[in-house]
């Protein structure tokens, strides 16, 4: 099952080239990273992008040996991910993942698709509607991305059902959204402000994976998943007030 289309304000189609650069956000996944690279499908991928954290393992290392180009982002999941969008400058499309092998990039193909063909702007996939392995997932994150769905549809008439990490966007779509957010609440935030701009939405099935290695960084503990957990009820709030906010301007 997949999301229906939402039409863009200005109802333009605007088909985006084959230029794909992905990103991946890093912070000590010395464990994985090279494994993540290598596994890109390269005949689609032009670019692979490691926007580090600081990390203090041999991630950066590991990264820069298995063809990616690493970026010094500084501390921040969703700082990492605007930083290395932003240095993609030759790139029609972004994908974001995460680097410690969880997100399935076979996947990448069937996420990129739908908008070199000019039907869509924004395609996220969602581990709620695909095969998630035994143990990568726990229940509160998809109690969490099914809670933060059933908000958004109220809000913009869209429907998700998750918050992945794996997800492709058009970079000049990406641009035009005002990305704030620096740290955990960057993919719920891109996903309000996509619906809010109108962005052509599709939500695809992925398969989800046990990590490669280290810890989880949200999941891996209380303190992490608490943290996490109030900077994606912080971005909510913010970005739900703007939308209120214009709405009764316009009133």
């Amino acid at each position: 099952m997949t999301s229906p289309a939402v039409l863009r304000e200005d109802g333009a189609a605007g088909k985006a080239g084959g230029a794909v650069a992905v990103v991946i956000p890093t912070l000590d996944e010395e464990q994985s990273i090279a494994d993540v690279v290598r596994s890109l499908p390269r005949a689609i991928v032009s670019r692979v992008m490691v926007a580090d954290g600081g990390s203090r393992d041999a991630t950066v290392a590991r990264a820069q040996a298995a063809g990616a180009e690493v970026i010094d982002a500084g501390p921040g999941y969703g700082r990492a991910c605007l930083a290395a969008a932003m240095a993609a400058e030759d790139a029609d499309i972004v994908v974001f993942m995460d680097g410690d092998g969880a997100d399935d990039a076979d996947s990448i193909g069937r996420l990129v698709e739908p908008i070199r063909s000019g039907c869509y702007d924004f395609v996220i996939a969602s581990r709620v509607l695909g095969n998630r392995e035994p143990g990568s997932i726990a229940w509160h994150q998809l109690a969490a991305g099914r809670l933060a769905g059933w908000g958004m549809r109220l809000l913009y008439g869209v429907r998700y059902t998750d918050m992945c990490a794996l997800r492709a966007i058009r970079r000049d779509a990406l641009m035009q959204l005002g990305m704030r957010e620096l740290t955990y609440g960057w993919n719920l935030e891109m996903q309000m402000r996509a619906a809010r701009a109108g962005l052509r939405i599709l939500e695809i099935p992925a398969d989800y994976h046990r990590r490669r290695g280290g810890n989880s960084k949200v999941a891996g503990s209380v303190t992490g998943t608490i943290r996490a957990g109030a900077r994606i009820v912080a971005t909510f709030a913010r970005v739900s007030s703007e939308t209120l906010g214009r709405r009764n301007h316009r009133i």
